[in-house]
């Protein structure tokens, strides 16, 4: 089965074939650093961490590349509130970007490049604009994109140019030819950040540099352009125009949108998308600090990314809860490696298994599918364990087919040869408790199993051993 992609360009599932044989090239608009990362900004952030996870468990040579804003509005309002230079506000947080993705498991991009350091691409890409005709200079010094010279305005909305101004945002200003024109060059006001350029000092507007930075890094066309789906309008429809009008090529053949996640207005039926304007919002570091990353992974992963998400503690507990009873049942298969004694290799069962997964992800990125899959295999693999069929070698390859869904699924806790750390500690003292009832030391092997429990951690003693459970 070939891996279908939901694509915003043609309003159906298409499948994916990459521009060059073997390789993905992906962009996702990232964040403007002004403040700390939203979990409206981590279901953006984990949803693509995923898709890029799975093209490279389908083999695919992904170069992924998400961008930081820094150098906007309102990174300039909120330095001069501080009273620090724009740029060493954008450094702190894009700081604090890198440490609270730590707490979403998710994996580096391969490059994060920054609007600021992007200014000769930048410049470049506005002079080519003005000189395809695209683009016009203003008394001011702005230089703005005409959306009437596009042919291909409205493309990603399905809508025309005359319905576009009710559609979305548009900035208001007298100099523009067109109320749906958009600043590629912004004049400097006073005391602002700047850089030189052939048309005044001044700055990048917002949506060159994601066009700038795409053909920079990645070259005229991309397979992949990814982002939350309220930028589709404005900011991913012009990122079209402006490279198109340039190139002369399509810029991406996929366009994916994650869904919004949503906060539900206290007291009302109302739910609104989470974001900082409206002041709705939940820092991920403050959620990390009750939730691990491997929760926050589960609570994501089990709606369709493009589905709309509402944020509440229950969604959490829900997802904690079979995150737990994920790990317990995981855990007790690497425990019971250590004396299997069956003849099933589990060779079948691995690859209907790895199919079945496959076939989940392939439809779009199915995640709410994949995790059934990963339970599915669980209850399946409990029965092996108590029918006692399993050899050595199949346990072996039942773990490594769990490790390699949670490549991509990342809500495992980390394993190195079969055994996690917290696991391989729980195994010594279990053995250690084991030798101290051997010398009839009961006390202090019941001392070891209460501070267990206290810990979080149960002993059960069976006719096979000893196993434990999270509780």
């Amino acid at each position: 089965m070939p891996l279908t992609i939901y694509n915003t360009l043609s309003n159906k599932r298409e499948e994916f074939i990459p521009i060059e044989k073997g390789k993905v090239k992906m962009y996702v608009c990232g964040v403007t650093v002004y403040d700390d990362i939203h979990m409206g900004h981590a279901r953006s952030i984990v949803s693509f961490d995923v898709v890029a996870r799975y093209l490279r468990y389908k083999g695919y040579d992904v170069t992924y590349v998400t961008n930081f804003t820094d150098v906007d509005d309102k990174i300039i309002i909120k330095a001069t509130q501080e009273n620090i230079e724009p740029l060493e506000l954008s450094r702190r947080y894009i700081e604090k970007y890198f440490e609270e993705i730590e707490n979403l498991g998710v994996i580096r991009a391969n490059i994060y490049p920054k609007a600021s350091e992007s200014v000769e691409d930048i410049i470049k890409m506005v002079r080519e604009i003005i000189d395809n005709d695209y683009g016009y200079v203003t008394d001011g010094g702005s230089v703005y994109f005409s959306v009437e010279k596009a042919k291909s305005f409205g493309c990603l909305t399905n809508k025309k140019i005359g319905d576009m101004i009710s559609f979305g945002r548009v900035d208001v200003d007298s100099q523009k030819r067109n109320p749906l024109d958009f600043a590629i060059w912004k004049a400097a006001k006073p005391g602002e950040i700047s850089w030189d350029s052939p048309w005044g000092k001044g700055r990048p507007g917002w949506h060159i540099e994601c066009s700038a930075m795409i053909r920079h890094y990645l070259g005229d066309q991309i397979d992949i352009h990814g982002g939350g789906n309220d930028l589709i309008f404005p900011h991913h429809e012009n990122e079209i125009l402006q490279t198109e009008a340039v190139t002369g090529k399509q810029l991406a053949r996929y366009w994916m949108h994650n869904g919004m996640l949503q906060v539900k207005e206290e007291g009302t039926s109302k739910e609104e998308k989470m974001s900082k304007s409206l002041g709705n919002f939940f820092r991920v570091r403050d959620v990390a600090k009750k939730y691990d990353k491997y929760t926050i992974r589960m609570f994501f992963l089990s709606t369709h990314y493009m589905s709309p998400l509402i944020y509440n503690e229950d969604g959490f507990r829900e997802a904690a809860a079979s995150l737990k009873r994920l790990w317990n049942n995981y855990r007790e298969l690497q425990a019971y490696f250590r004396y299997a004694n069956g003849n099933n290799d589990a060779t079948d069962l691995v690859s209907s298994l790895e199919l079945e997964f496959e076939k989940a992800m392939d439809s779009d990125f199915n995640t709410p599918d994949a995790l059934k899959v990963v339970f599915n295999a669980i209850r399946v693999t409990n029965r092996m364990i108590s029918e006692k069929t399993l050899s050595k070698e199949g346990t072996k390859n039942i773990i490594k087919m769990f490790n390699k869904f949670n490549d991509v699924l990342g809500v495992l806790p980390p394993t190195r040869n079969g055994s996690d750390t917290i696991g391989a500690l729980v195994e010594i003292l279990i053995d250690v408790r084991s030798e101290l009832r051997t010398r009839k030391m009961y006390d202090l092997a019941d001392d070891i199993r209460d501070k267990l429990v206290s810990a979080g951690i149960r002993l059960e003693d069976s006719a096979d051993g000893v196993k434990w459970k999270e509780i």
